[in-house]
């Protein structure tokens, strides 16, 4: 499905977000905290840009983009001309030693894994004692009158504009979809915990429809 979008993929959020979704990866990239010369992995990649949210924040940070949507990091290849390596895995079987990284990011994929807690225990595992993990991610509102207001938008305008703009109506029906069935933030951080991480924090933004998790190994 994503493959099939790629073309229209960063349009796609570029008009769901209203413009913001470049701002929430480069303020998730600071919370990172990539190091001078530190090793960055930016897992389901897609077109390359949280691991340049990264490199905007630490620009001596080397970044690996891993992904199995092949056509969506040939468009970042081409958008970011080597400045991100990437490269073909599966995030819940990751072929990466334990201990490899500084920090490892996601945006926008917890919701679409067939295990989360099996995908936080492979970021556990590559990080360097120390590391940080950070995760973006839709959710629902809180208060019920903007909950509503946003399911206006989100459940009926948005998969008629993605849709049309994207030609491929289903991927944007299964977008509410897909946030509808997902944990609550509250749940999402107990698996953090359960896997092992310490610190773990949870952050509303963006009035409620977007989450950061953070948790530090």
């Amino acid at each position: 499905m994503f493959d099939h979008i790629a073309h229209r993929y960063d349009l796609m959020n570029t008009v769901m977000t209203f413009g913001q979704h470049q701002n929430l990866r480069r303020a998730a990239a600071r919370l990172a905290q990539p190091p001078r010369n530190g090793l960055a992995l930016d897992l389901a990649t897609g077109t390359g840009d949280f691991g340049a949210a990264l490199r905007e924040v630490e620009p001596t940070c080397r970044v690996v983009g891993v992904d199995f949507a092949l056509e969506m990091m040939g468009v970042g290849r081409v958008k970011y001309d080597g400045s991100i390596t990437f490269a073909a895995g599966d995030m819940l079987q990751l072929p990466i030693s334990s201990s490899q990284f500084d920090c490892t990011v996601n945006g926008f994929v917890l919701r679409n894994v067939t295990d989360v807690r099996q995908a936080f225990a492979e970021m556990y595992r590559v990080l360097k004692s120390g590391g940080r993990a950070v995760s973006l991610e839709i959710t629902s509102p809180r208060t019920p009158v903007w909950r509503s207001i946003f399911g206006l938008y989100f459940d009926h305008a948005m998969p008629r504009i993605g849709g049309w703009l994207s030609g491929d109506a289903e991927a944007y029906r299964y977008l509410p979809q897909s946030v509808h069935a997902f944990l609550a933030p509250e749940q999402v951080a107990e698996l953090m915990r359960a896997v092992g991480f310490r610190d773990v924090a949870v952050r509303r933004v963006m009035l409620g429809t977007m989450a950061v998790y953070v948790g530090t190994k």
